[in-house]
């Protein structure tokens, strides 16, 4: 009887839809296959990640348990967008620390929180460098955002992080910034000019 139930309530995933796998990203479910593995048959969903040409294979009634999910709607999307327009909050721990957070949040396949990545770790060209690992994390990131909203608006990953970057743009601390020191530089050289002249 449990067995009837599991499929039919589990299949709410389709061949040929998007879907979010929260360690890789958006995948396609590219069929259903049924294994048998220690005697027991499994049902399993067939999953391609284009961008890293591989194939994954989920136990269909395990697919809720790992986190599996349809692609966000574009509410979730908005939300994620004005998440990164806001002010960058950074705990101030020890970096591996908050290394082992954002690495938690990127893997959680939660839009939201991975946003919240792309908005602590960006960096605008005034700012100072990022380390190595704050950029791959960045990158890691900004990538899965990008990937979702893609799919979900129907649009290159390239038109993707576009929209992603100009958002980051307007977030109060970066954008304000290079607002004020646009309108500040050519001032500068004016009052120091004053100066010696006084």
């Amino acid at each position: 009887m449990a067995t009837v139930k599991k499929p039919a309530s589990r299949s709410e995933f389709k061949t040929g839809e998007h879907i979010v796998y929260p360690a890789h990203g958006v995948g396609t479910i590219v069929g259903h296959e049924e294994q048998e593995v220690a005697g027991l048959k499994l049902e399993l969903y067939v999953i391609f990640f284009e961008k890293d040409k591989m194939t994954l294979r989920v136990p269909v009634a395990k697919a809720n348990t790992v986190g599996m999910r349809k692609l966000s709607d574009a509410a979730t999307v908005k939300k994620a967008l004005e998440t990164i327009r806001g002010r960058a909050r950074v705990k101030r721990t020890m970096w591996s620390r908050r290394a082992q957070e954002y690495e938690a949040k990127i893997n959680s396949g939660d839009l939201i929180a991975i946003a919240e990545v792309v908005r602590d770790l960006y960096r605008s060209d005034t700012q100072p460098e990022q380390s190595y690992s704050e950029r791959q994390l960045y990158e890691a990131a900004l990538d899965r955002m990008a990937r979702e909203i893609a799919s979900v608006g129907q649009i290159s990953e390239t038109e993707a992080i576009r929209q992603i970057e100009q958002n980051l743009a307007k977030s109060p601390r970066r954008g304000a910034k290079t607002e004020a020191s646009a309108e500040d530089a050519p001032a500068e050289p004016e009052d120091e000019e004053q100066d010696e002249a006084a």
